[in-house]
């Protein structure tokens, strides 16, 4: 079965972004000139993702309102004749079929992805975090399809990280089978580097098959509470393979203030309306 659906938690509460973060989504923060969600549901849509499944937190109407139609701006730009603006605006409602599931408590990316259980129903699914941009010649995510058409099962993207940056991420103990491609065997949380099986790292790119709503629903709670999608993963490998893909593009953590800075810059420098005023920029502050 072709993947059809993603799931993209956004019921965090976002505490590195505070105090901006009281008060707007932290997915609703923009990279350039557009919010982390829209590029997370963009490159779903790229990759021919038919239905968004946003799992929010209570009272969060904002990132509703933002995929909503809003004619009174609508109309406001077509009667300032700002039509590049009104394209931007007016696509947004019809970017995919977009749906929200409401998650009660921060209670972790796994409890986030099992609250989607009803939307996703009995079919494999997508997972995106979009605190993390990934940049490449292709979209990420529709690498991993063609990885799990030819594979089957679980599907996690993994990146090549530096000994001093292991102790952040869930790091997995692979067998290569093919060009960015592994089985596999374990699945660390934040190991220490001298104990780590390896130096690829989980981000925020995952293809699940329906199993993991049950091996989520017997997960304990672990550290603070949370259910973590980790936990649940090893469960489903102990039923089933699980393969990771090592992508090929750059990724920008746009969970941090400082990634989300980069992420931004590095879009900048992609793009011919910003690039020379960015590099001149940049120029005149390092030479300050």
């Amino acid at each position: 079965m072709s993947i059809r659906k993603v799931v993209i938690p956004t019921g965090g509460m976002g505490t590195r972004f505070l105090p901006a973060s009281k008060a707007v989504s932290k997915e609703l923060l923009p990279v350039l000139d557009k919010p982390l969600i829209q590029y997370a549901v963009e490159e779903a849509v790229a990759s021919g993702i038919q239905q968004v499944i946003l799992v929010t937190s209570p009272g969060n109407e904002a990132l509703q309102r933002y995929f909503r139609l809003d004619q009174p701006l609508e109309d406001f730009l077509k009667e300032k004749g700002s039509p590049e603006m009104l394209e931007r605006v007016a696509i947004l409602p019809n970017l995919a079929q977009i749906s929200f599931v409401e998650q009660n408590e921060p209670l972790g990316l796994g409890h986030a992805v099992l609250m989607a259980k009803e939307a996703v129903g009995n079919e494999p699914f997508a997972v995106m975090l979009a605190d993390d941009v990934i940049r490449g010649l292709t979209p990420t995510l529709s690498d991993m399809i063609d990885v799990h058409d030819a594979y089957q099962g679980g599907i996690i993207a993994v990146e090549e990280v530096s000994s001093e940056e292991i102790a952040g991420y869930g790091i997995i103990e692979p067998e290569f089978l093919a060009d960015r491609i592994y089985r596999v065997h374990d699945l660390i949380e934040k190991p220490a580097p001298e104990q780590a099986p390896s130096t690829l790292a989980i981000v925020g790119r995952y293809i699940l098959p329906p199993e993991i709503f049950d091996c989520l629903e017997k997960t304990p709670p672990g550290t603070n509470g949370e259910v973590q999608l980790t936990d649940g993963l090893t469960l489903l490998m102990a039923r089933q393979p699980i393969h990771a893909y090592r992508f090929p593009g750059t990724r920008y953590d746009g969970g941090t203030p400082l990634g989300l800075l980069k992420a931004s810059l590095a879009l900048a420098l992609e793009r011919e309306d910003t690039r020379e005023i960015i590099i001149s920029t940049l120029q005149k502050l390092s030479a300050d």
